[in-house]
C-alpha cells in the first residue's frame, strides 16, 4: 500500500482525478472497454467535478458504484443521483452507467443487478472511500451479510444490513473490489488517517478495508 499526501484537498482532487484519467486512457490503448467504479458520499465529490471533464473516450467506459442505498434517485441519499449529478455530466454523460438499484424487494431485484456486473470485472479503475469504523463500499463491521461480502465466493452483488445504517445497502462484495487492476482509496482528516493505520493490523471482520487494501494507493489530505 502507497501513501500520497496533499497539503490540501483541492490539489488531492485534481490530482487524483488526473491519475485515473491516465488509467482509463493507458487501458483504452489495449481493450474495447474499460470499467471505473466509485464510491458514493461527499468526499469524492470534487474528484468527480474534475473527472468529468478529462479527455477519455467516455463512450467506452462502464461506470459503477461500489455500493448504493436502497432508495430511488429521487432520493437525496441516492448515491446514483450523486454520480448523475457530479461525474456523468459534460463529456463523461457518454460513459455508461451499470445500476446497482431498481425499484422493488431488494432481495427479488439483486439477481437481475448482479448479473449486469460481470461487464465490469476485472474492474479497471477503482476509487474506494473510508469510513471511521473502517468499512469501505457498503461492506460494515457487524452488518448482517459481511461473511458473504468478505468471502471469496461471493456473489456480484451483496444486499447489507447494518447497525446505524437507516435503509438496505447493496454492495459490490470484496474479492470484486480487490480485484481491480488499478486500486485507490481517498480519505481526509487525521480520524481517518488513524483509522486507516489500525487497519493495517486488524482483521478483515474488524476493518473491511483490509480486505481490499494491498496494492492500492491511498490518497489523503488535512
Amino acid at each position: 500500500m502507497n501513501i500520497i499526501e496533499y497539503a490540501d484537498r483541492d490539489m488531492l482532487a485534481l490530482d487524483l482525478a488526473g491519475r485515473l484519467a491516465s488509467e482509463l486512457n493507458e487501458a483504452l490503448h489495449h481493450n474495447d472497454r474499460v470499467s471505473l467504479v466509485v464510491p458514493g458520499g461527499t468526499s469524492p465529490g470534487p474528484v468527480f467535478d474534475d473527472l468529468c471533464g478529462a479527455e477519455v473516450a467516455w463512450d467506452r467506459v462502464h461506470v459503477a458504484l461500489s455500493d448504493e442505498r436502497w432508495v430511488p434517485e429521487t432520493s437525496d441519499r441516492s448515491n446514483t443521483r450523486l454520480i448523475k449529478d457530479r461525474l456523468l455530466t459534460g463529456p463523461a454523460a457518454a460513459a455508461h452507467l451499470v445500476p446497482l438499484y431498481a425499484d422493488g424487494d431488494i432481495e427479488a431485484e439483486l439477481p437481475k443487478l448482479a448479473a449486469g456486473i460481470d461487464v465490469l470485472r476485472p474492474i479497471t479503475v477503482l476509487l474506494l472511500g473510508m469510513g471511521t469504523d473502517m468499512h469501505t463500499a457498503s461492506i460494515f463491521p457487524e452488518a448482517d451479510n459481511l461473511n458473504l461480502a468478505l468471502s471469496p465466493d461471493a456473489p456480484n452483488l451483496v444486499p447489507m444490513r447494518a447497525p446505524g445504517a437507516p435503509e438496505p445497502r447493496v454492495t459490490l462484495p470484496a474479492h470484486v473490489l480487490d480485484g481491480a487492476i488499478n486500486k485507490h482509496i481517498l480519505i481526509f482528516g487525521d480520524e481517518k488517517r488513524a483509522a486507516l493505520e489500525r487497519a493495517e493490523i486488524s482483521d478483515a471482520f474488524d476493518a473491511p478495508i483490509r480486505a481490499v487494501m494491498m496494492g492500492a494507493t491511498v490518497h489523503w489530505a488535512p
